[in-house]
């Protein structure tokens, strides 16, 4: 596996895509709106771990140019089932895009990257970014890392873990 990969994550988002998908399937989650009126209209997203797409969907609707992407094939082709344009299957250590982003979401994707890697990944994102970009993510807090009952790994970094990280990703 690569730097913030999982195979048993990845698998289980895998075998599990239509049921994923389909969870929470007719609204965005409740993020997304603060994020979007910190970018310029119009501006460019890439969302990193878009699912089943709920998300990218508002941020089309709301005007916003949106390059979804997903680690898990089955993920992404639902996802572009519900967008109606293109989802790229692209890992979060494949990123490799400079100034090219206006805003970078990630809701609950970057959780299931290893913490060891997890500053790797933090500033593929900052690179990826705009002088002025913005970026959001969302974890689960706490001070562990581990799997749920699904198998599914987490890492749990608490507030200070998760400024010190971005501080470091930024540099």
């Amino acid at each position: 596996m690569r730097r913030g990969e999982d195979a048993r994550t990845l698998a289980f988002y895998e075998i599990d895509a239509p049921v994923y998908a389909a969870h929470g399937a007719q609204t965005a989650s409740r993020h997304p709106p603060a994020f979007l009126a910190m970018l310029r209209e119009g501006g460019k997203i890439l969302e990193l771990g878009c699912g089943g797409g709920r998300d990218g969907a508002a941020m089309l609707a709301a005007g916003f140019d949106v390059d979804a992407t997903d680690g898990c094939t089955a993920l992404a082709r639902k996802a572009e089932a519900r967008i109606g344009q293109p989802v790229r299957v692209m890992r979060f250590a494949e990123l490799d895009a400079d100034s090219a982003y206006d805003g970078v979401w990630a809701s609950a994707c970057l959780l299931h990257v290893p913490r060891d890697d997890l500053a790797d990944i933090l500033a593929r994102i900052h690179r990826a970014l705009k002088p002025d970009g913005v970026h959001g993510a969302s974890y689960k807090g706490g001070t562990r890392e581990g799997r749920d009952t699904f198998g599914r790994y987490f890492n749990y970094p608490d507030a200070d873990w998760q400024r010190a990280a971005y501080d470091e990703a930024a540099k």
